[in-house]
């Protein structure tokens, strides 16, 4: 068995610190995500019951890709839906129960 160590870092100062996380916050700053896309192009409103978010409820309306594939993401939206978390798992157990069932056949 080696006897072989990780050297530890040596620790950060707080200007170091402070000009990584200026850098990350740079490189953040011009990405939005498709979330934050979605929620622009379609509005604060479940497609599915209506409900209307604010902002103190807005982290229940989630995006749900129509495809189910989370890697498309056109710039236009078409692939995206705004529902709130419970018609969201709504749509999901529609799909499980549908190939359950069709498994019986």
């Amino acid at each position: 068995m080696s006897n072989w160590r990780r050297r530890p870092r040596p620790a950060k100062s707080a200007e170091e610190i402070a000009e990584i996380t200026r850098r990350l916050k740079a490189g953040e700053a011009g990405r939005e995500t498709y979330r934050e896309k979605s929620l622009k192009l379609h509005g604060w409103i479940c497609a599915k019951c209506g409900r209307e978010f604010e902002r103190e409820n807005l982290h229940l309306l989630t995006v749900h890709h129509r495809d189910g594939n989370h890697n498309n993401n056109p710039p236009d939206g078409s692939n995206w839906e705004n529902l709130c978390a419970y018609c969201h798992d709504d749509e999901h157990s529609r799909s499980l129960l549908g190939d359950y069932l069709a498994k019986e056949d």
